[in-house]
């Protein structure tokens, strides 16, 4: 992966969708969480997905990655239909999943964290992975003998997105990844996250923080409730929208 300096979103308008979600319903036993979604994700471009806390923004992406099963609707991964997949299958086929409160192993270090996040690769390929994500958050590189958990809540962020790229993945799934975070930080992981995708990886952004990944994004869609109520170019999303989907008042799509 070489990382660009730009921090424009990817705008291929033309770009083959990596991830194509259809009608997609996920239960937590008999309660409903999610229904009805469907949307595209198109390589090297960025996707959010905006709502209140519970709208089913978390429910979706881990539906995505395989860690819900979903009761009905569909999950296309290149072309090739991964609804009932297992996880492990998806995050080898190119999906990875930087889940919500970072999941860092707690004792080792930051340098062993990214390792773990290529599990399987070859020695050299590893060093390699990892010189690339230092280069993308260079302050990991300073801190990489210590242990991950002691570093600040936007350096454990930093290194719980570039474990998830370790991976190489065709499409990166972040799961409110600047929840909590000072905006200087969420700054710097966005510049991070666009060179991501400016090199080709797409990204599904869950966020509650609408306006920086409104302008980072191509497309958006809202939650509320657990169904769409709005879908299209990020640009055109506007305030009343928004508000109305916060406030459990948005009609659906």
């Amino acid at each position: 992966m070489t990382l660009t300096q730009t921090i424009q979103p990817s705008v291929s308008v033309a770009a083959k969708s990596v991830l194509s979600v259809k009608n997609l319903e996920s239960y937590y036993g008999p309660i409903m969480a999610i229904r009805g979604i469907s949307l595209d994700v198109p390589e090297g471009q960025i996707v959010t997905v905006l709502g209140a806390n519970g709208a089913g923004k978390t429910t979706l992406t881990q539906t995505i990655s395989g860690l819900l099963r979903p009761r009905a609707g569909s999950i296309s991964w290149s072309g090739v239909d991964v609804t009932r997949t297992a996880a492990h299958q998806r995050a080898r086929a190119g999906i990875a999943h930087c889940q919500e409160g970072r999941k860092l192993f707690a004792g080792l270090t930051v340098a062993e964290n990214l390792r773990l996040g290529a599990f399987g690769a070859r020695r050299a390929e590893v060093e390699s992975l990892a010189d690339e994500m230092l280069e993308l958050f260079p302050i990991l590189g300073e801190r990489a003998g210590q242990i991950a958990t002691t570093m600040s809540g936007g350096q454990q962020q930093m290194l719980a997105i570039a474990r998830a790229l370790m991976s190489r993945p065709r499409l990166l799934l972040c799961d409110e990844v600047t929840l909590g975070l000072s905006p200087k930080v969420a700054d710097e992981i966005y510049t991070a996250l666009q060179r991501v995708a400016a090199d080709g990886t797409a990204l599904l952004l869950v966020e509650q923080d609408a306006e920086r990944c409104l302008s980072a994004s191509r497309r958006a869609s809202v939650l509320e409730r657990g169904r769409v109520v709005w879908q299209g170019p990020a640009a055109e999303l506007d305030d009343a929208t928004l508000v109305a989907a916060y406030l459990g008042d948005a009609p659906s799509a």
